[in-house]
């Protein structure tokens, strides 16, 4: 029988308005229970091991990646794996999470027993509350719906995501009680788009013999030798100690052949712009970027706290990470 497209639309509103209901009457259950649960996660001194069974062990999957994505080591331990030899992985120094609707799944009870007796803290995420589980963990958190949303009552739907929300939650609180920064998720995101949209100055600037540097006495036709040899269109200049006095572009060395008579007498000093754009090497990429385009420039003086010139960050630095 084809169902009516109104009849589908009618199904597809009420499954999300029924999830977002379960997820919004979570709000109502955060209390000490929870801050429990996020102090065993922030004192966890090992890996954070969870654990599931089926549609949980899928929701499990993603609650252990997002917890290694934010600054907490973890790993999914499959339950039915553990109970077979996989339960080696845990080490004395971990803590287990473990999620169960029905809160009686006979693997993750296996577990429990074996976590009790190497000490680990457990943490349970299951929609009964009185069940072994709840009865028996170190933390019990409520997740716990009043309804599937499948039309037959029996896909894990609604309790799923009740159960992936409150992952979500624990994970994001305990990023934050870490301190972990935007500059720590780059560090463990290095591949993909989000981190290089985070990668630091300092992990894209030309530093070392790449830099383009002169000294303010050097003599020009040294200048051009060193601007053309680094190809970056400009050179920081700077004095013996390494501080920034200016800089030399391409740009000043074409208003440099208007109007002096003989330019190659110069030095260095008499060139450069002496108010030269700068930047932290402790800024994003991102950052960088903006203010060039503000500035109509394509290079930036990296400096440190002493207004050390340490790098050079160029446009073309940018391009290649994509961040456009």
């Amino acid at each position: 029988m084809i169902i009516p497209e109104h009849d589908a639309i009618a199904t597809a509103v009420r499954v999300l308005e029924a999830e977002a209901e379960a997820i919004h009457a979570l709000a109502g259950r955060m209390n000490d229970s929870f801050l429990r649960a996020l102090d065993i996660a922030a004192g966890c001194k090992g890996k954070i091991a969870v654990t599931g069974m089926g549609k949980s062990g899928i929701i499990c999957k993603k609650i252990a990646a997002t917890l290694s994505s934010t600054g907490t080591p973890a790993i999914f331990l499959h339950a039915a794996e553990a109970v077979h030899g996989d339960l080696g992985l845990l080490d004395r120094n971990d803590a287990v999470l473990a999620v169960s609707k029905s809160g009686e799944t006979p693997e993750i009870l296996e577990i429990l027993n074996v976590s009790k007796r190497m000490g680990l803290p457990t943490i349970v995420l299951a929609g009964e509350r009185n069940s072994s589980l709840a009865r028996y963990a170190d933390v019990f958190l409520d997740v716990s719906v009043a309804e599937e949303a499948c039309p037959l009552g029996l896909a894990p739907t609604t309790s799923t995501a009740a159960a992936l929300a409150m992952g979500d939650a624990l994970a994001m609180a305990l990023m934050e009680r870490k301190g972990f920064r935007r500059e720590d998720f780059a560090s463990v995101h290095p591949g993909g788009a989000l981190g290089k949209k985070l990668l630091r100055v300092d992990e894209l600037m030309h530093r070392g013999d790449a830099m383009p540097r002169v000294h303010g006495s050097t003599p020009m036709p040294e200048v051009i030798y060193e601007m053309s040899r680094k190809g970056l269109g400009m050179t920081a200049v700077t004095d013996e100690q390494g501080i920034l006095l200016g800089v030399i572009s391409d740009g000043d060395l074409r208003r440099l052949l208007q109007r002096a008579e003989d330019p190659l007498k110069l030095k260095a000093s008499e060139v450069m712009t002496r108010t030269p754009k700068t930047i932290s090497g402790h800024e994003l990429g991102t950052a960088a970027l903006s203010r060039m385009e503000e500035l109509k420039i394509t290079s930036l003086v990296v400096i440190d706290a002493r207004r050390v010139a340490v790098g050079v960050v160029h446009l073309h630095n940018l391009w290649r990470t994509q961040m456009f």
